[in-house]
């Protein structure tokens, strides 16, 4: 019987101040690049929480959710290992606070930085995917969509138990 495919669920933060967007640059299995403060969706965890995790983790910050960017679907093969990988990416925008002294940030994040649109654009080969850009240029559009789009039923923190 063949495998189930299912893509890889992640969570990204779309962070402006001051027309800058908060974004970490990481080492990646195809070398150091530049992302949106992103990561995967673990087990027994809403979309919302993954997102204010994720961006403490990558950027020391703590992050409020206010609305939803979008939902992205990418594939793509790796260089190195020719990997066949598709992401869903669950997109927010919101309010993040000011770095926490003494946080240790995840092994793989060398930095985070304020990089303007324009910056943004000229990156494009460093980027992770294209999604850092689309995240980006989508808030620009002005695309917000209300937090409640996303449901997280109560089974997610205790599974039913079915007969």
């Amino acid at each position: 019987m063949n495998k189930r495919w299912s893509p890889n669920v992640t969570v990204a933060a779309v962070i402006e101040r001051n027309g800058r967007f908060l974004i970490v640059e990481e080492h990646t299995p195809d070398g150091l690049r530049l992302n949106n403060p992103a990561g995967h969706l673990e087990a027994a965890e809403s979309p919302e929480e993954a997102v204010v995790r994720e961006v403490l983790e990558e950027t020391s910050r703590d992050f409020t959710p206010t609305a939803v960017v979008g939902i992205y679907l990418t594939r793509f093969q790796r260089h190195a290992t020719r990997e066949d990988v598709t992401y869903l990416r669950i997109a927010f925008t919101g309010q993040a606070g000011e770095p926490t002294s003494g946080w240790v940030l995840d092994q793989d994040i060398v930095r985070s930085l304020w990089m303007t649109p324009d910056e943004l654009r000229a990156s494009r080969q460093q980027h992770r995917s294209p999604l850092v850009l689309r995240c980006v240029e989508d808030f620009i559009a002005g695309r917000r969509l209300p937090l409640s789009i996303i449901d997280t039923d109560p089974s997610i923190y205790k599974p039913e138990i079915r007969p």
